[in-house]
C-alpha cells in the first residue's frame, strides 16, 4: 500500500507538497493496520479545490514518477522531460519526488532528484526491521549498492546521465528491486490524462503500465483470469472474473445485462476486407433485449465500462488507482459506489487504494476527515496542498459535517468569485 508521496518543483507545485495515506482515525474498518509500520493506512484519498489550484498536478506528479521508471531507458536520450514550476527559480532548479510503499509488509522508499540535463540523486531504501537500509543510492554517475547485491553491478555499465538506475536495475532478477517496481508500475492513471500522456510524443499504448488490463479482456478471457478472491474469502459470492465484471457493470443500473465481444468484417474502399473486434452492450427492457454498439453509448456508460478492468485489477493486486476529475466522468451515485468498493474489506481485501480529484461536495459525506485533502493557489501561482484534518491549523472534529463546512468556506479551498471586472466590462457598472 502507498504510505506517502512528495513532489517538489513540478508544474504548479513549487514548494514540497505531501499526500499521506496514514490514518488519523485508526479505529474503523476501512483503515488497514501495517504491523511493521506501526500505522494504519487509508484505502481512499480525495483532493478538492478550486479550478487551476493544482489538483490535477498532484495526480500528474504520481503518474510522472511511475512513467519515468517505466520509460527513462526508452526516451530520455536528449533531455529529461520534466515540467518545472514556471516562475521564480523553478526552471533552473531541480525537481524532487519521494514515494513510500509497503511491499509484502515492508516499507520501501524511493527518492529521485532530476533536472532537464541529468539525474542528480536517486535512491531506493527499505526498512526490514524498522531501520533504514540502502538497496542502492546514486549521486550523478556514482552508484552504491547494498552488500550482497552484486547481481545488480551491470546497472553501472548501462547507466547514462539521463537514465534512471531503477529503470535499469529492474531488468535484473533481484526480488528487492522487482517487488518494489511491480508495485510502483502497477499504479494506474485514469480520468482526464492528456491525449499523449505525461511525456510528449509517446503514445497511450506505451504509457500503459504492465498491469493495466482493458475492461474488454475481463469479458473475453474469463477462463484465463486469476480469481479476485480465494474461496475462503467470500465463498461462492464470486464465481469468476467475467461474473465480477458483469456485477460491477450492473451495479451502475444502466439497464445492461451482458457484454457481447465478437468480430465483424469491414469493407474498405480499396476492396480490402478486414476483421476487427466489436464490443456491444446488451440492453434489456421489460419486453426485449437489444445489443447497442459501444461507440453509441453515453459518455457516462463508456466511462463506467472502461474503469471496470482497472478497478478489478487494482482490487486483485492491491494496487493504486489515480483518477483525475472523478465527478466529470461519473454520476455522484456511481462515484460513491466506487469509493465504497475501496473502503470495504469485503470487496477490497488486499488494500487497493483510490486517489482522486473532484469538485463533487456530496462525496464528502462518504469520506472520513483524514481522507480529504485541499489545494489552494497561492499569490505566486504555486499550489498548496493541505490535509483537511489539520487545515489552517484548526483540527476538524471527527463528527464534522464535511460537505456543509466546506461549502461555507470553513476550510478555504473555494474559488474567490469577484464579478466587479465582468460587470464593468459589460457596462453594467461604472
Amino acid at each position: 500500500m502507498l504510505i506517502r508521496f512528495e513532489a517538489t518543483n513540478y508544474r504548479s507545485i513549487r514548494e514540497t507538497v505531501e499526500l499521506s495515506m496514514v490514518a488519523i482515525d485508526r479505529d474503523r474498518e476501512a483503515a488497514r493496520f501495517e504491523p511493521l509500520l506501526g500505522e494504519s493506512l487509508l484505502p481512499v484519498a480525495a483532493v478538492y479545490g478550486p479550478n487551476a489550484s493544482g489538483k490535477s498536478n498532484v495526480i500528474s506528479a504520481f503518474a510522472w514518477l511511475r512513467d519515468a521508471v517505466h520509460l527513462s531507458l526508452q526516451i530520455w536520450e536528449d533531455e529529461i522531460p520534466i515540467d518545472a514550476f514556471a516562475f521564480g527559480g523553478g526552471p533552473a532548479s531541480a525537481s524532487e519526488f519521494n514515494i513510500e510503499i509497503v511491499v509484502n509488509g515492508v516499507r520501501f522508499e524511493y527518492i529521485l532528484i532530476v533536472d532537464r540535463e541529468h539525474v542528480i540523486h536517486e535512491g531506493l531504501f527499505h526498512y526490514p526491521e524498522k531501520k533504514r537500509k540502502r538497496i542502492f543510492e546514486r549521486e550523478n554517475s556514482e552508484l552504491k549498492l547494498q552488500r550482497g547485491l552484486g547481481g545488480l553491478s551491470g546497472t553501472r555499465e548501462l547507466m547514462t546521465p539521463r537514465s534512471l538506475a531503477l529503470s535499469i536495475a529492474r531488468r535484473f532478477d533481484e526480488p528487492l528491486i522487482s517487488n518494489f517496481t511491480q508495485k510502483l508500475l502497477g499504479i494506474q492513471n485514469l480520468g482526464h490524462m492528456p491525449r499523449n500522456g505525461i511525456f510528449p510524443g509517446i503514445s497511450r499504448r506505451i504509457l500503459r503500465s504492465s498491469s493495466y488490463r482493458p475492461t474488454v479482456r475481463w469479458f473475453e478471457e474469463a477462463s484465463n483470469q486469476p480469481s479476485l478472491f480465494s474461496d475462503s474469502d467470500l465463498g461462492d459470492k464470486f464465481t469468476g472474473t467475467r461474473q465480477q465484471a458483469l456485477a460491477l457493470l450492473r451495479l451502475a443500473d444502466l439497464g445492461i445485462e451482458d457484454v457481447i465481444v465478437d468480430h465483424q468484417e469491414i469493407n474498405y474502399s480499396d476492396s480490402e476486407v478486414r476483421t476487427q473486434r466489436r464490443i456491444r452492450l446488451l440492453h434489456k427492457t421489460s419486453e426485449e433485449s437489444a445489443p447497442f454498439d459501444f461507440n453509441n453509448e453515453s459518455d457516462g456508460t463508456r466511462t463506467w465500462f472502461s474503469l471496470i478492468g482497472p478497478v478489478l485489477t487494482a482490487l486483485q493486486a492491491g494496487s493504486v488507482v489515480l483518477f483525475d476529475e472523478l465527478d466529470a466522468s461519473l454520476h455522484p451515485t456511481l462515484s460513491a459506489e466506487l469509493v465504497s468498493l475501496f473502503h470495504s474489506p469485503a470487496t477490497n481485501p488486499r488494500g487497493a487504494q483510490l486517489i482522486f480529484t473532484s469538485h463533487d461536495t456530496s462525496l464528502l459525506n462518504h469520506l472520513n476527515r483524514d481522507e480529504v485533502w485541499l489545494t489552494e493557489k497561492q499569490a505566486d501561482g504555486s499550489t498548496r496542498l493541505g490535509a483537511l484534518a489539520d487545515f489552517a491549523g484548526e483540527r476538524v472534529r471527527r463528527s464534522q459535517n464535511l460537505e456543509n463546512a466546506y461549502l461555507h468556506g470553513r476550510f478555504g479551498a473555494l474559488p474567490q468569485v469577484d464579478q466587479t471586472a465582468l460587470l464593468r466590462a459589460l457596462g453594467l457598472i461604472g
